[in-house]
């Protein structure tokens, strides 16, 4: 028979494994949010440099004849 005791013992053994699996899941969503940060900084400076790419491919005048005719 389980006493007050046991059920007090195994309640604080429950809520220091819920404590420890919340701080390891916190820290890995603060790394996880550091590289998603990374990428967006990453991802707005590759849609910049297309933008400024295909703008220069826009300001090119366009061949119509070959230079050699």
């Amino acid at each position: 028979m389980t006493t007050d005791q046991d059920r007090l013992l195994k309640l604080e053994e429950t809520v220091a494994h819920q404590s420890r699996v919340i701080e390891e899941l916190s820290d890995q969503l603060a790394e996880q949010w550091k590289i998603v940060e990374q990428m967006r900084f990453k991802l707005d400076r590759l849609v910049e440099r297309f933008v400024n790419l295909e703008e220069q491919a826009l300001e090119a005048p366009a061949i119509t004849k070959p230079p050699h005719y």
